[in-house]
Protein backbone atom coordinates (compact mmCIF):
# COMPACT_ATOMS: atom_id res chain seq x y z
CA UNK A 1 0.00 0.00 0.00
CA UNK A 2 1.44 3.54 -0.90
CA UNK A 3 1.86 5.21 2.45
CA UNK A 4 4.07 5.97 4.55
CA UNK A 5 3.30 3.46 7.55
CA UNK A 6 5.78 0.94 7.40
CA UNK A 7 4.21 -2.21 8.45
CA UNK A 8 1.02 -3.92 9.06
CA UNK A 9 0.63 -3.09 12.75
CA UNK A 10 1.85 0.30 12.19
CA UNK A 11 -1.29 0.59 10.10
CA UNK A 12 -3.69 -0.73 11.97
CA UNK A 13 -2.34 1.86 15.36
CA UNK A 14 -2.70 4.67 12.67
CA UNK A 15 -6.21 3.52 11.62
CA UNK A 16 -7.33 2.76 14.85
CA UNK A 17 -6.19 6.21 16.37
CA UNK A 18 -8.05 7.90 13.43
CA UNK A 19 -11.59 6.28 14.13
CA UNK A 20 -11.03 7.21 17.76
CA UNK A 21 -10.02 10.62 17.07
CA UNK A 22 -11.51 11.86 14.00
CA UNK A 23 -14.47 10.21 15.31
CA UNK A 24 -14.40 12.19 18.67
CA UNK A 25 -13.77 15.79 16.88
CA UNK A 26 -16.30 14.91 14.63
CA UNK A 27 -19.10 14.64 17.20
CA UNK A 28 -17.72 17.19 18.90
CA UNK A 29 -18.43 19.99 16.10
CA UNK A 30 -21.25 17.94 14.86
CA UNK A 31 -23.17 17.98 18.06
CA UNK A 32 -24.32 20.68 20.80
CA UNK A 33 -22.62 20.71 23.95
CA UNK A 34 -23.82 17.35 25.85
CA UNK A 35 -23.64 17.72 29.74
CA UNK A 36 -23.31 14.48 30.44
CA UNK A 37 -20.91 13.08 27.22
CA UNK A 38 -18.74 16.63 28.76
CA UNK A 39 -18.29 14.90 31.95
CA UNK A 40 -17.57 11.86 30.99
CA UNK A 41 -14.42 13.17 29.13
CA UNK A 42 -13.63 15.09 32.01
CA UNK A 43 -13.48 12.33 34.30
CA UNK A 44 -11.65 9.83 31.78
CA UNK A 45 -9.07 12.26 31.28
CA UNK A 46 -9.89 12.18 27.67
CA UNK A 47 -7.21 15.08 26.42
CA UNK A 48 -4.22 13.55 28.33
CA UNK A 49 -2.87 11.66 24.99
CA UNK A 50 -3.93 11.64 21.12
CA UNK A 51 -3.84 8.34 19.46
CA UNK A 52 -3.14 9.62 16.46
CA UNK A 53 -0.36 12.17 15.25
CA UNK A 54 0.98 13.23 18.80
CA UNK A 55 4.11 14.39 17.17
CA UNK A 56 1.97 17.66 15.80
CA UNK A 57 2.45 20.81 16.94
CA UNK A 58 -0.95 21.57 16.72
CA UNK A 59 -2.07 18.50 18.72
CA UNK A 60 0.68 19.13 21.52
CA UNK A 61 -0.75 22.64 21.73
CA UNK A 62 -4.70 21.19 21.87
CA UNK A 63 -3.82 18.84 24.48
CA UNK A 64 -2.10 21.50 26.92
CA UNK A 65 -5.46 23.44 26.70
CA UNK A 66 -7.59 20.98 27.13
CA UNK A 67 -5.55 19.52 29.60
CA UNK A 68 -5.94 22.48 31.57
CA UNK A 69 -9.37 23.19 31.02
CA UNK A 70 -9.94 19.33 32.10
CA UNK A 71 -8.31 19.84 35.23
CA UNK A 72 -10.15 23.13 36.20
CA UNK A 73 -13.18 21.19 35.58
CA UNK A 74 -12.28 18.16 37.48
CA UNK A 75 -15.72 17.93 39.58
CA UNK A 76 -17.52 18.52 36.59
CA UNK A 77 -19.09 21.21 34.32
CA UNK A 78 -21.11 23.61 36.83
CA UNK A 79 -24.54 25.06 35.36
CA UNK A 80 -22.10 28.36 34.45
CA UNK A 81 -19.69 26.97 32.89
CA UNK A 82 -22.01 24.54 30.87
CA UNK A 83 -24.58 27.57 29.82
CA UNK A 84 -21.04 29.03 28.53
CA UNK A 85 -20.26 26.10 26.42
CA UNK A 86 -23.89 26.69 24.89
CA UNK A 87 -23.20 29.99 24.23
CA UNK A 88 -19.82 29.55 22.62
CA UNK A 89 -21.09 26.73 20.45
CA UNK A 90 -24.10 28.73 19.58
CA UNK A 91 -21.66 31.65 18.40
CA UNK A 92 -19.40 29.76 16.77
CA UNK A 93 -21.39 27.32 14.77
CA UNK A 94 -25.33 28.15 14.48
CA UNK A 95 -25.26 31.60 14.76
CA UNK A 96 -28.08 34.25 15.82
CA UNK A 97 -26.32 36.97 13.16
CA UNK A 98 -22.98 36.85 11.55
CA UNK A 99 -21.27 33.42 11.93
CA UNK A 100 -17.76 33.86 12.23
CA UNK A 101 -16.65 30.12 11.82
CA UNK A 102 -19.64 28.50 9.44
CA UNK A 103 -18.98 24.92 9.84
CA UNK A 104 -20.14 24.09 6.06
CA UNK A 105 -17.70 23.90 3.47
CA UNK A 106 -19.36 25.39 0.57
CA UNK A 107 -19.79 28.53 2.50
CA UNK A 108 -15.82 28.76 2.21
CA UNK A 109 -16.39 28.52 -1.83
CA UNK A 110 -19.21 30.99 -2.43
CA UNK A 111 -19.01 34.67 -2.78
CA UNK A 112 -22.31 34.94 -1.46
CA UNK A 113 -21.11 32.58 1.74
CA UNK A 114 -23.89 30.29 0.65
CA UNK A 115 -24.67 26.41 2.08
CA UNK A 116 -26.44 23.75 0.08
CA UNK A 117 -24.07 24.45 -2.88
CA UNK A 118 -21.63 22.16 -5.46
CA UNK A 119 -19.79 20.77 -2.51
CA UNK A 120 -22.88 19.40 -0.60
CA UNK A 121 -23.91 18.09 -2.90
CA UNK A 122 -20.64 16.13 -3.79
CA UNK A 123 -20.12 15.24 -0.46
CA UNK A 124 -23.44 13.82 -0.72
CA UNK A 125 -22.47 12.10 -3.29
CA UNK A 126 -19.26 10.61 -0.99
CA UNK A 127 -21.96 9.31 1.42
CA UNK A 128 -23.51 7.34 -0.78
CA UNK A 129 -20.80 5.52 -1.83
CA UNK A 130 -20.16 4.15 1.02
CA UNK A 131 -23.40 3.71 2.24
CA UNK A 132 -24.18 6.45 4.12
CA UNK A 133 -26.28 9.71 5.05
CA UNK A 134 -26.42 12.85 6.35
CA UNK A 135 -28.32 12.71 10.00
CA UNK A 136 -30.27 15.89 8.99
CA UNK A 137 -30.76 14.97 5.33
CA UNK A 138 -32.49 18.00 3.51
CA UNK A 139 -32.38 20.18 7.09
CA UNK A 140 -29.01 21.10 7.16
CA UNK A 141 -26.09 20.96 4.68
CA UNK A 142 -24.07 17.52 4.83
CA UNK A 143 -20.57 19.38 4.17
CA UNK A 144 -20.47 19.96 8.29
CA UNK A 145 -16.50 19.88 9.33
CA UNK A 146 -18.38 17.09 11.82
CA UNK A 147 -20.06 14.84 9.23
CA UNK A 148 -16.57 15.13 7.03
CA UNK A 149 -14.38 14.19 10.21
CA UNK A 150 -16.72 11.47 10.70
CA UNK A 151 -17.04 9.84 7.13
CA UNK A 152 -13.01 9.59 7.01
CA UNK A 153 -13.29 7.90 10.38
CA UNK A 154 -15.84 5.75 9.08
CA UNK A 155 -13.27 4.84 5.83
CA UNK A 156 -10.33 4.31 8.30
CA UNK A 157 -12.43 1.73 10.18
CA UNK A 158 -13.66 0.20 6.95
CA UNK A 159 -9.82 -0.55 6.43
CA UNK A 160 -9.50 -2.36 9.49
CA UNK A 161 -12.72 -4.65 8.46
CA UNK A 162 -11.41 -5.36 5.49
CA UNK A 163 -7.93 -6.13 6.99
CA UNK A 164 -9.32 -8.29 9.51
CA UNK A 165 -11.08 -9.90 6.81
CA UNK A 166 -7.35 -10.51 4.41
CA UNK A 167 -9.03 -8.51 1.92
CA UNK A 168 -6.19 -6.46 0.66
CA UNK A 169 -8.05 -5.43 -2.21
CA UNK A 170 -11.12 -3.85 -0.20
CA UNK A 171 -8.57 -2.10 2.22
CA UNK A 172 -6.89 -0.39 -0.73
CA UNK A 173 -9.71 1.07 -2.04
CA UNK A 174 -11.08 2.13 1.62
CA UNK A 175 -7.30 3.83 1.90
CA UNK A 176 -7.72 5.53 -1.20
CA UNK A 177 -10.88 6.37 -0.72
CA UNK A 178 -9.62 8.24 2.07
CA UNK A 179 -6.71 9.91 0.99
CA UNK A 180 -9.47 11.68 -2.02
CA UNK A 181 -11.69 12.83 -0.07
CA UNK A 182 -9.38 14.16 2.08
CA UNK A 183 -7.22 15.29 -0.81
CA UNK A 184 -10.98 17.00 -2.59
CA UNK A 185 -12.91 17.93 0.59
CA UNK A 186 -11.45 18.54 4.07
CA UNK A 187 -7.83 19.06 3.04
CA UNK A 188 -9.05 22.04 0.82
CA UNK A 189 -11.18 23.82 3.97
CA UNK A 190 -10.76 22.23 7.58
CA UNK A 191 -7.23 23.88 8.41
CA UNK A 192 -8.94 27.50 7.21
CA UNK A 193 -11.33 27.05 9.33
CA UNK A 194 -9.50 25.78 12.18
CA UNK A 195 -7.48 28.71 12.52
CA UNK A 196 -11.08 30.85 12.63
CA UNK A 197 -11.98 28.78 15.29
CA UNK A 198 -8.86 29.35 17.26
CA UNK A 199 -8.99 33.17 16.73
CA UNK A 200 -12.60 33.37 17.11
CA UNK A 201 -13.66 30.50 20.36
CA UNK A 202 -14.87 32.33 23.11
CA UNK A 203 -14.37 29.09 25.48
CA UNK A 204 -10.83 27.13 25.71
CA UNK A 205 -12.79 24.14 25.06
CA UNK A 206 -13.47 24.75 21.06
CA UNK A 207 -10.11 26.32 20.95
CA UNK A 208 -8.28 23.46 21.98
CA UNK A 209 -10.23 20.98 19.75
CA UNK A 210 -9.54 23.31 16.89
CA UNK A 211 -5.91 22.73 17.44
CA UNK A 212 -6.50 18.68 17.91
CA UNK A 213 -8.61 19.07 14.53
CA UNK A 214 -5.78 21.33 12.76
CA UNK A 215 -3.19 18.94 13.93
CA UNK A 216 -4.91 15.73 13.04
CA UNK A 217 -5.66 16.96 9.26
CA UNK A 218 -2.26 17.96 8.95
CA UNK A 219 -0.96 14.67 10.61
CA UNK A 220 -3.72 12.40 8.11
CA UNK A 221 -1.83 13.82 5.36
CA UNK A 222 1.43 13.45 6.11
CA UNK A 223 0.73 9.44 7.24
CA UNK A 224 -1.19 8.76 4.49
CA UNK A 225 0.44 10.32 1.87
CA UNK A 226 -1.94 13.39 0.57
CA UNK A 227 -0.31 15.85 -1.29
CA UNK A 228 -2.05 18.99 0.10
CA UNK A 229 -4.51 20.80 -1.99
CA UNK A 230 -4.29 24.74 -2.30
CA UNK A 231 -6.38 26.14 0.73
CA UNK A 232 -9.26 28.17 0.36
CA UNK A 233 -9.15 31.59 1.39
CA UNK A 234 -11.31 31.78 4.80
Amino acid sequence: MKNEINSQEDLNMTLVGEVLFLGLLGKAFYNEPDRKWLDELIAEQVFVEAPFGAEQPEIIRGLEILQAWTISHADGLSDENFAQLKMDYTRLFIGLDTLPTAPWESVYFSRERLVFQEQTVQVREWFARFGLQAERLNREPDDHIGLELIFVAHLAKMVLNSLELNDHDSAEKYLQAQRDFLFEHLLRWGPAWTRLVKEHAGTDFYRGLAHLTHGALLAAAQQLQVEFPKEVSA
